[in-house]
């Protein structure tokens, strides 16, 4: 993967529905040469898919957290299996430290938050959940 592949994987993550006749004029190159690269990534699994994104007035009227979980030996299986199926967690990733899984989540309202964070602490093989509501974010990539 070179720089321009580089390039043009940043303007379809901002993007992903942009033509490809905007993104060749933005990167300088022909719109067949887009087109190959496009296809060329998705080939080689680095494009693995395209996702909605929501906008950001949408965003900016949920309230997200993260939660921090501990979970008993190797329940983290069962604990991603379940979480997988609510919709207010946006995503899941295992880490090291005093945790073991770190959930980015979502709801509408403070009331909905709190439920949703009570359902995760639920689970089977969830020992204890730590949350922190995000108040502002800086930079989104």
């Amino acid at each position: 993967m070179d720089d321009l592949d580089q390039h043009l994987l940043a303007r379809l993550q901002e993007n992903a529905r942009a033509p490809v006749a905007e993104l060749a004029r933005s990167l300088g190159l022909s719109r067949t040469t887009v087109q190959s690269r496009i296809a060329r990534l998705e080939r080689r699994g680095v494009i693995a898919g395209y996702a909605v994104r929501t906008s950001q007035a949408h965003e900016l009227g949920q309230i997200h957290a993260f939660v921090m979980l501990t979970v008993q030996p190797k329940a983290a299986g069962l604990v991603a299996t379940a979480m997988r199926k609510m919709p207010g967690v946006r995503r899941l990733q295992s880490v090291s430290g005093v945790f073991d899984l770190i959930a980015m989540v979502s709801a509408a309202d403070v009331a909905a938050m709190d439920g949703l964070i009570d359902e995760i602490g639920a689970l089977a093989g969830v020992e204890r959940t730590n949350s922190s509501i995000v108040l502002s974010t800086k930079f989104d990539r």
